[in-house]
């Protein structure tokens, strides 16, 4: 049951930290480094571009040229290290709430009334 639902909750949350990597946190980057920034141009091209194509990623991505694309990698560690942390804390949280509904009660103290027939009961065993 509990892989069932990390699988479910890792589903949903996929696209929810695919979104926050992509237009929250590399917005904030690009930001502070003071002009256009993203992980996806950031790439190694392994062999010869064709001639006039541009420089970027999707453009020799298309036009089938070797490349090491790291950018892309490393919003994938992004997300998943921002996923893993929410599934975590999860999980982290169902298992506290489980924990305080399995606790052993303590047992009721007897009442007072019965406090008494055992003190009477006991009176009565030592008198025989």
């Amino acid at each position: 049951m509990d892989l069932a639902v990390g699988v479910i909750i890792g589903a949903a949350f996929g696209k929810i930290t695919t979104s926050l990597v992509e237009d929250v946190i590399i917005p904030i980057i690009a930001f502070i480094m003071g002009g256009e920034f993203g992980f996806k141009n950031m790439f190694i091209l392994l062999g010869d571009a064709s001639a006039g194509v541009p420089m970027t990623y999707e453009a020799l991505k298309e036009a089938g040229a070797p490349m090491l694309a790291y950018g892309s990698f490393i919003t994938v560690v992004i997300n998943f290290i921002i996923l893993a942390f929410i599934i975590f804390m999860m999980v982290k949280a169902m298992n506290k709430l489980r924990r305080k509904a399995e606790e052993p009660t303590a047992p009721e103290e007897p009442a007072e009334k019965i406090l008494l027939l055992c003190e009477i009961s006991a009176k009565l065993g030592e008198k025989r």
